[in-house]
């Protein structure tokens, strides 16, 4: 359904070992990475995730990085990889929206919710069975 999916940070280079740690128990890893941009991606290589501080033309010159903060769910492969996703992020700077635990709503699962350097609300899940 998603091919891919970008957003902005206010600085790359900061965010990137955020992003480098906080991923990867979710099976994301960087793939290609330029001065300030980089691509994190599954093995499969898609969907991909494009984060960078390299301002995109179809912006509007009225845009700026964490100014209308959103929301993105990344899938998990279990509860385990949800709470290294959760603990990976605290260590490297992310805030606590949400430790990891049961949630309800759409099903039964398991998240854990951090917000990013620029505010960004960044959910891993599980779902159960």
């Amino acid at each position: 359904m998603i091919h891919h999916f970008g957003f902005v940070v206010s600085d790359f280079v900061r965010s990137m070992p955020l992003y480098d740690a906080c991923l990867l128990p979710l099976g994301i890893k960087r793939t290609e990475t330029d001065l300030d941009w980089a691509i994190y991606a599954p093995e499969s290589g898609m969907p991909f995730i494009w984060i960078g501080s390299e301002i995109p033309s179809y912006w509007k010159s009225s845009h700026q990085a964490g100014q209308a903060p959103f929301h993105f769910a990344l899938s998990a492969q279990s509860r385990e990889a949800v709470d290294r996703f959760y603990s990976q992020a605290l260590e490297y700077g992310a805030e606590d929206n949400g430790p990891p635990g049961p949630r309800t709503g759409y099903g039964q699962y398991y998240s854990a919710y951090i917000l990013d350097l620029d505010g960004n609300n960044i959910e891993a899940t599980f779902r159960e069975a």
